[in-house]
């Protein structure tokens, strides 16, 4: 990485490609340009690969200014994302052209799955880092080296920044200039802009219910059916053990061969995951609560709190509908 060297114009480089996701493009610039209009000195350059302007996610062309390994002396770069990164090889050039940025920029970022060109380049390894939460488990499962936190907005370690999913780098964006300008002009830039200056929980708050792969073991199947369709009935490890023909020392190990996880934090997360879609239906919290196996407010609202950061009236409130209330 480059050594710190600020001057009145700060350099915002952002590499783009075929396939780009256009809001990761433009969520951050145009936070970057609030800010000059509140006062700061930011100079967006647009790269791609090999210099050619490139078609976005939305068939929209992005026209772009250089090349990435004809630019230089940036002090921001981020990288941008697309849904070809978590499911293809990332291509060599963008991997060799996030290389070259990296070591001449003081700070590198990226936004949603930008995080695996990152990776690829090598930029991850030995850091912590997120990405969309629906690829942060590929994330973590291609790149061993780098430590993924899966519910994290953004992440930044050691100079390398990278953050959660589409406008979570709108959040990048205000925490780089809030570093750059202190947290006034990042309270502005997010005013303007409609946006919280911090949200509040973590990127779990808007992933989908659980899914994956069936369990190989097939009295592990019957267990997990059982829950499943049953969530408020009695699941202690106990329980679960003798429905299965199972002693609880075998039902536990399976558990953790097959799902990396415990009986009960199992039967806690499909508690959890009933509850947010009873929510989501429009369910008061106390009826989620008895409906979903948790029995009362209480401990619905104390799982909402330790899994994503916020209570599940406030879950509610930000996902049931888009209509004005009150």
């Amino acid at each position: 990485m480059a050594t710190a060297r600020r001057s009145t114009s700060v350099r915002v480089g952002i590499l783009v490609f075929d396939g780009v996701k256009l809001l990761d493009v433009a969520g951050p610039a145009e936070a970057f340009a609030e800010a000059n209009l509140l006062g700061a000195s930011y100079e967006l350059v647009l790269l791609s690969p090999d210099g050619n302007d490139v078609v976005s996610s939305v068939g929209m062309r992005v026209s772009v200014n250089a090349a990435a390994a004809d630019a230089a002396n940036f002090h921001t770069v981020l990288v941008a994302g697309g849904d070809a990164l978590p499911v293809k090889q990332v291509p060599a050039g963008l991997v060799a052209a996030a290389g070259h940025l990296a070591n001449n920029t003081v700070r590198m970022s990226s936004i949603c799955t930008g995080a695996f060109v990152l990776a690829a380049a090598g930029l991850l390894d030995g850091r912590r880092a997120t990405t969309h939460w629906k690829h942060t488990q590929e994330l973590a499962l291609r790149y061993p080296a780098t430590q993924v936190e899966p519910d994290a907005i953004f992440v930044s370690d050691g100079g390398i920044h990278t953050s959660a999913g589409v406008t979570a780098g709108i959040d990048l964006a205000l925490a780089l200039i809030e570093d750059d300008h202190g947290p006034d002009l990042a309270r502005a830039v997010a005013r303007s802009l409609v946006v919280y200056m911090q949200r509040s929980g973590g990127q779990s708050q808007f992933s989908a219910p659980l899914q994956g792969e069936p369990p190989k073991s097939s009295p592990l199947r019957r267990v997990l059916d059982a829950v499943q369709a049953d969530p408020t009935a009695e699941h202690s490890v106990p329980v679960l053990a003798r429905n299965a023909n199972l002693s609880v020392r075998h039902l536990t190990r399976l558990f953790r061969e097959d799902l990396q996880t415990t009986p009960s934090k199992y039967v806690e997360l499909i508690r959890f995951d009933t509850a947010k879609a009873l929510l989501d239906a429009g369910y008061s919290v106390t009826e989620a609560a008895e409906r979903s196996g948790f029995g009362n407010s209480e401990a619905l609202r104390r799982t909402f709190i330790a899994r994503i950061g916020v209570p599940p009236s406030k879950y509610q409130q930000r996902f049931r509908s888009t209509a004005k209330t009150g």
